[in-house]
């Protein structure tokens, strides 16, 4: 028994160890396991733990009421010869669930909870009672395809017959990164057992020699790359590969244009087009290709689209798609304030790109693009009682214009729920963001309290940090190794803390008030910067500790000229937020100019969950408040403007 006992242990600790391979080895730069960071942090803590405890449930809610898992169960009568009747409108409802039951399994690994793990497991033996006996996994059309909105998938006889809108390949595509998360969560295979079944019939489809399709809305690319990484199998990364190589091409296809990233082949894109969501998970998806092949041209590629997008094509929240029409980037310089989209969804993806960049290219400027979209693009998508959305972001609004999908403010929920249910799978994986290490040392990327232990060079090394960050400027970092070790230690320094702007489309009109100090083991340091990291390279023990605090105060930002829209106009910002104003704190005088003189900068804590706001006074002495910009709405729909007319 005893001997059984530890085998089966052994098996058990096996299988754990392959469900924690997700990470590219070959990315220069390696993420820190998401299960060596516990946060203990006062930001980012209640919101993650608010996702498992409310948002979860609700969108599980809404999930039932709207026929999501009924779909699946409707599947498996037709499968038998039954018929029935497609609940939803779109032809990716099936990913809701997909993408819960993602972020669903990331909160298990920093909360356990038996009832949520078993929960997962129901909603999961649902889900493969849908799937065709080949592998096959979209419901609406295994249950009815003349049944779906034409003006989504026109006429569907056939499996994959218009794959531009179908999101068949999307479904898989969401399927695979929800699996591979819930393995890598549980050790359990009965959801990543559906994905790699699906997966394979996709590699019989789709690796013919003769098929040159490819996907409508990409993702399928970096889910089969995961499935790559878990099982070995090359024929996941091939056909993510080929469905890469094959967009833009015409050689043996049709190319169907910008809208879909598809007018030129891959290595000659060099602009950022069309549906922004799309792109910013395909650009992600060629980054992962150029680390696995180590191909320069890739990195060329994914360098130059990088370059426009942030210079070209970002807003100063880290927002990115300006247009309603097609959910797409804009021309260059193209960034309407009342009218801008900025999916939520988009600046999620545009996390998981510039996360990939900073591991191929090390550069600091990746994770300032990445610490912008993530607190002033990606969370002011949901409400802050975790219940409420926005699907657009724009940085203006006349309390008229109904910019959120026909609402004036956050909705409880859309016909299309894609950006609630990306929240919900993104935001419990941000401890993971926090610190990444190489073979010189250990970065810390992020700032957010918490307790971490990080392997390098065969040692283990406990950090603790501590810091009030987004509202204060200091930093703690108590250094324990478990034996003495040498590594670098490579301490982000934040565009904002300096006078060098991340995006060439914005200034900081006024510089930096003082300079960084940095004390190690209480003793003032002179700070060695390097490609945008404060780098601390010793024999570090225990007991070591580092204090860093940056030069925080209120900075005025200033468009590029050629952003037509911003011109004569100012906007705020302090620390990584940037700020707005409001209607309901300034009494009509968002249209009147805004010269500032003095700012106040104070914490409320019985203001919007506790924030950090700005009483700030201009040349006429009026007294203007801001707040941070992820926090507005939260009082009822109104006016709102991030942009302020300074002349």
């Amino acid at each position: 028994m005893k001997k059984m006992l530890f085998a089966c242990a052994q098996l058990f600790f096996a299988t754990l160890l392959l469900a924690q391979s997700l990470e590219i080895s070959n990315y220069a730069i390696q993420k820190v396991d998401l299960r060596q960071v516990q946060l203990t942090d006062h930001f980012w803590l209640p919101k993650i733990r608010q996702i498992q405890q409310v948002t979860i449930p609700f969108a599980l809610q809404k999930c039932e009421e709207n026929g999501r898992f009924e779909n699946f169960l409707t599947a498996e009568k037709v499968i038998k010869g039954g018929t029935g009747k497609v609940l939803g409108k779109m032809p990716f409802d099936d990913t809701d669930p997909y993408k819960i039951i993602e972020g669903a399994s990331l909160t298990l690994v920093s909360s356990p909870d038996k009832e949520l793990d078993a929960l997962l497991d129901k909603y999961i033996a649902i889900i493969v009672r849908g799937q065709e006996p080949d592998g096959y996994l979209t419901t609406w059309r295994t249950i009815n395809p003349a049944a779906a909105p034409a003006s989504w998938v026109g006429k569907c006889k056939q499996r994959w017959d218009n794959l531009e809108m179908s999101h068949e390949l999307y479904n898989s595509g969401h399927l695979f990164e929800a699996a591979a998360t819930h393995y890598y969560a549980t050790g359990k295979k009965n959801f990543l057992n559906i994905a790699l079944k699906n997966a394979d019939l996709l590699v019989k489809v789709f690796s013919a020699p003769d098929n040159y399709d490819i996907p409508g809305h990409e993702i399928v690319e970096t889910g089969l790359i995961k499935l790559y990484l878990i099982t070995g199998n090359k024929d996941y990364f091939s056909l993510a590969k080929k469905f890469i190589d094959l967009r833009g091409t015409s050689e043996h296809r049709k190319p169907r244009g910008e809208y879909w990233q598809d007018a030129k082949p891959v290595l000659e894109q060099d602009e950022v087009v069309g549906h922004a969501v799309r792109a910013v998970y395909f650009y992600a998806g060629i980054t992962d290709v150029a680390a696995i092949t180590g191909d320069e041209k890739y990195k060329t590629t994914i360098k130059n689209l990088w370059h426009n997008m942030v210079h070209h094509k970002m807003y100063v929240t880290g927002g990115i798609g300006a247009k309603h029409d097609g959910e797409a980037f804009g021309e260059n310089y193209e960034l309407p304030n009342l009218s801008a989209y900025n999916e939520t969804c988009a600046a999620i993806g545009g996390v998981m790109w510039a996360d990939r960049m900073f591991r191929t290219f090390g550069d600091a400027d990746y994770y300032n693009v990445l610490e912008r979209m993530l607190y002033n693009g990606v969370l002011p998508g949901i409400s802050l009682d975790g219940k409420a959305f926005f699907y657009p972001n724009p940085l203006e609004s006349d309390g008229v214009y109904k910019f959120n999908q026909g609402n004036l403010t956050r909705a409880g929920w859309f016909d299309c729920p894609c950006c609630p249910t990306n929240l919900i799978r993104f935001l419990p994986s941000i401890p993971a963001l926090i610190y990444d290490t190489d073979k010189e040392g250990i970065y810390v990327n992020l700032f957010a309290a918490n307790k971490a232990k990080i392997r390098f060079n065969n040692t283990d090394v406990n950090i603790i940090q501590n810091t009030q960050y987004p509202y204060g400027p200091g930093v703690k970092l108590n250094i324990n190794p478990v034996k003495k070790t040498t590594f670098a230690l490579k301490i982000r320094v934040p565009d904002w803390a300096t006078d060098k702007t991340v995006s060439q489309l914005y200034t900081y009109q006024n510089p930096v008030a003082n300079t960084i100090t940095l004390y190690v083991n209480s003793k003032k340091q002179n700070c060695q910067v390097q490609n945008g990291y404060i780098v601390i390279n010793r024999k570090w023990k225990k007991g070591d500790k580092v204090e860093i605090s940056f030069p925080f105060g209120v900075r005025n930002i200033s468009s590029n000229l050629l952003v037509a829209e911003n011109k004569g106009k100012t906007a705020v910002q302090c620390g990584p937020l940037v700020y707005c104003v409001e209607g309901i704190d300034n009494n009509g005088m968002l249209d009147k100019p805004f010269t500032p003189s003095s700012f106040e900068v104070r914490y409320n804590a019985n203001k919007l969950g506790g924030i950090n706001e700005i009483i700030a006074k201009d040349g006429a002495q009026q007294t203007w408040n801001f707040i941070p910009y992820y926090s507005w709405s939260n009082r009822g729909a109104g006016k709102m403007k991030v942009w302020l007319r300074s002349e």
